[in-house]
């Protein structure tokens, strides 16, 4: 591998598939767009013969010829290789010249040892490389939202790492098999992805019996951000993520999201806070975690969810019901009981 001229050059074997090579750069974060290329002699008369050697079996009835000299020494100028090239194909070919909407486009990249072609220009996911913008722990239910939040910052140069809470064996184990098959989607993105299940159900209960009903919801909130910013410090993250939406859910209002905030210190990243449902949803059917996440399971925030939870929680009553409660023992064997999984890409 070689870079040059804010490009990076991949040599494969010959044994490689270019489908299956096309479908990883696709996915490799920091690409704005990638071509399988050709190589041709530093001549003019060497790339002529090579590019007519690969038009010979293909059909279109228009094209044009893009030519970019990275070096300026090379004897022919881009216009003159165009014009040369593309009567060339011309001839051979019977296709017309179209500047401006041609059914095939020809790219030539003059070098300083020997000259590139391609005959296709395709898009990559943009962003920037993983691993770029640090470290992040990202909220990971079995819903929509999450998911698509941990692309976000995957895109935006983060190592993204995962954390899930649960209420097994209150529950069944629908919920851990769903993040651990949405893991393995994010792990196509990123190669390698932690997922650390934590067993909430102790917590919850605890909350259940000492605290006012309505708090239920932002009281489990707070303790998930303690827990999650406890792990986070101990893999190196300086963030939280969560796929919250501002007004979709009741915790998810602004006094609630400030409340919920206030319980932990590490900044708290929400990549989708003024995205719509749809949008969210056209977000993950693109990232193919939408027909996981729909399916049915049980989320552990569903777990004792009083009639009428409060919309606008006031911070001293929460933290006037968290004074009942041994944070410190709750958060701490939340944190002993976490099962960690790891997931690659491809597969070992």
């Amino acid at each position: 591998m070689r870079s040059y001229a804010g490009r990076v050059e991949i040599e494969a074997d010959d044994d490689v598939s270019w489908p299956a090579l096309r479908e990883r750069i696709e996915r490799s974060f920091g690409v704005a767009n990638f071509s399988r290329v050709h190589e041709a002699p530093r001549d003019l008369e060497g790339l002529r013969a090579r590019v007519l050697e690969r038009v010979a079996a293909d059909r279109f009835a228009s094209f044009r010829i893009t030519t970019r000299r990275s070096d300026k020494a090379f004897p022919h100028r881009s216009a003159e290789i165009d014009r040369d090239l593309g009567a060339a194909v011309g001839a051979a070919t019977g296709a017309r010249v179209d500047l401006g909407d041609p059914e095939r486009t020809i790219w030539v990249e003059v070098l300083h040892d020997r000259i590139l072609f391609s005959f296709e220009r395709l898009p990559g996911p943009g962003g920037f490389p993983v691993g770029a913008s640090g470290r992040v722990l990202a909220l990971l239910s079995g819903g929509i939202d999450s998911p698509v939040a941990a692309w976000r910052l995957m895109k935006r140069g983060c190592t993204v790492q995962l954390v899930n809470f649960h209420a097994f064996p209150l529950q069944d184990r629908t919920m851990i098999d769903k993040v651990q098959e949405l893991a393995c989607v994010l792990a196509r993105w990123q190669l390698r992805v932690r997922l650390l299940l934590v067993p909430f159900a102790a917590v919850q209960q605890e909350i259940v019996a000492g605290c006012p009903a309505p708090l239920r919801v932002v009281l489990y909130r707070r303790f998930m951000l303690r827990i999650a910013e406890a792990h986070a410090r101990r893999l190196g993250a300086k963030a939280l993520v969560t796929g919250e939406s501002l007004g979709q859910v009741a915790s998810q209002t602004l006094d609630n999201i400030a409340a919920i905030d206030e319980a932990a210190r590490m900044p708290v990243l929400r990549p989708l806070v003024g995205m719509d449902k749809q949008e969210i949803t056209a977000g993950a059917q693109a990232l193919g975690t939408l027909e996981i996440s729909t399916r049915p399971d049980q989320d552990c925030c569903q777990l004792f969810v009083p009639r009428n939870p409060a919309v606008a929680a006031d911070l001293a009553a929460l933290r006037d019901a968290e004074s009942g409660l041994d944070s410190s023992r709750l958060v701490s064997d939340a944190l002993h009981a976490t099962e960690e999984r790891r997931f690659e890409f491809p597969a070992l």
